[in-house]
């Protein structure tokens, strides 16, 4: 794996490469809220036939402050970096936050975008006005109330505190930022405008953005595919990483031939 920066608009942004010898699309990688790219397991890294570019959007990770607070302004970086690397004909993971970007993305009718995969996310991420507040002014029991609702009843406790310490490591300006990004989101009078193949992964026991926003998001996207995972929280792809990885597998292969 390579892990080299990029400087878009005079900021400096880190992401991980990955690339297989029989490569025949790039995977864009898109974390959500206060998250980083190791919030990708690596069986969705390595998914065969794929070039793998896993982004810290900015003010995350690796990548340099400031963050943004609105999903437009991420928007622009991300389709900033795709233009610089010259990537063509990519699929666009995004999870939560992450989603939005990618949704947001499409309906600018990115030339070079060709398949969304969005991940716990959905056309509206309305967020409490308490937990907005709470970020501002208690971050560790803002912290710990995401913590807590973020994850599935059988998620390791291990995972949970791990992600527990990343959410801590960002900026808890940034965190706002992201928040009121979310907060401020709403396509749902517009997705069904999208005209890309995609796959909405929504699970059961995601209490940030319930199964029925996921389904929704799917049925308003014209020919959109709904796999949902059961017994998983929003963190979907960290819990069942296996089973993640085989949707996003399987949603590539069915439509490879037309790339």
């Amino acid at each position: 794996m390579i892990m080299p920066k990029i400087t878009i608009n005079s900021q400096q942004l880190f992401y991980a490469f990955r690339k297989n010898d029989t490569a025949v699309t790039s995977l864009l990688f898109l974390h959500g809220a206060g998250g980083s790219h190791l919030d990708w397991p690596l069986a969705l890294q390595r998914i065969q036939h794929t070039a793998v570019y896993n982004l810290d959007l900015p003010g995350h990770g690796r990548s340099a402050l400031p963050g943004r607070d609105s999903i437009n302004a991420y928007t622009d970086s991300v389709a900033a970096f795709t233009e610089k690397l010259k990537l063509q004909q990519f699929v666009l993971i995004g999870h939560s936050m992450g989603g939005a970007i990618a949704q947001q993305l499409a309906l600018r009718q990115h030339q070079a975008l060709a398949r969304l995969i969005l991940i716990g996310t959905s056309a509206r991420l309305r967020v409490a006005p308490l937990l907005l507040d709470s970020i501002q002014t208690e971050f560790e029991t803002a912290a710990t109330f995401i913590g807590k609702n973020a994850w599935g009843s059988n998620a390791p406790e291990q995972m949970v505190a791990r992600s527990q310490q990343q959410l801590r490591s960002i900026d808890p300006t940034v965190i706002y930022g992201d928040y009121v990004a979310c907060n401020q989101f709403d396509l749902r009078n517009q997705v069904n405008q999208i005209a890309l193949p995609t796959l909405v992964i929504a699970a059961t026991e995601d209490q940030m953005t319930p199964l029925k926003f996921g389904r929704s998001l799917a049925e308003s996207i014209p020919g959109a595919e709904l796999s949902v995972i059961e017994g998983a929280g929003h963190y979907i792809a960290q819990e069942r990483p296996m089973e993640v990885a085989t949707a996003v597998a399987t949603f590539l292969q069915n439509n490879i031939q037309k790339f």
